[in-house]
């Protein structure tokens, strides 16, 4: 397994996070979430002690996640909790903090739009094209991009059922 470590920049502050190429997921140390978010003097106690509420109220979050060794403070590999984006997700919303309300709103914001793609796919396709113009993709490119990606559905759609009629003529 292959593991990149980098630090990236929230707020002109550092966040570790790693890349486990197994699992193909980025992971976020919580500690450094944490210290952004609450700016707390000590945020490893304030991680232990929302871990502690968190396990009795119930919440998987905390189980399932990781811990990998990464560089710290005084230049050591120390192994230190990390989440993936998920996991970091719902952990943001159980810190009460200020700094953390603008994000727990985008989140909203964001989960709502995927819930209305789900009722109605035809968003889906146009919240692609918008992302796909955003990014600087000619008009051309995107049109062959949805129109590849029809294509190959159909073809999986296809291997499937040929699958299918193999297995149970």
């Amino acid at each position: 397994m292959t593991k990149k470590q980098e630090i990236q920049l929230f707020d002109s502050k550092k966040v570790r996070t790693v890349w486990d190429s197994e699992q193909e997921k980025w992971y976020f140390s919580i500690v450094d979430i944490v210290a952004i978010l609450t700016e707390s003097v000590d945020p490893s106690a304030y991680w232990r002690k929302l871990k502690q509420r968190l396990k009795k109220e119930g919440n998987e979050t905390v189980t399932s996640c990781h811990a990998f060794k990464m560089l710290s403070a005084d230049g050591k590999m120390r192994l230190t909790d990390v989440a993936d984006q998920e996991q970091m997700f719902r952990l943001i919303q159980s810190i009460p903090s200020s700094k953390a309300e603008p994000f727990k709103i985008w989140m909203a914001q964001v989960a709502s739009q995927r819930i209305d793609q789900m009722q109605d796919p035809e968003l889906s396709i146009e919240q692609a094209v918008a992302d796909y113009k955003r990014l600087g993709y000619s008009d051309k490119w995107i049109n062959n991009r949805i129109k590849g990606i029809e294509v190959r559905k159909e073809l999986t759609d296809e291997w499937e059922r040929a699958a299918k009629l193999q297995y149970f003529p």
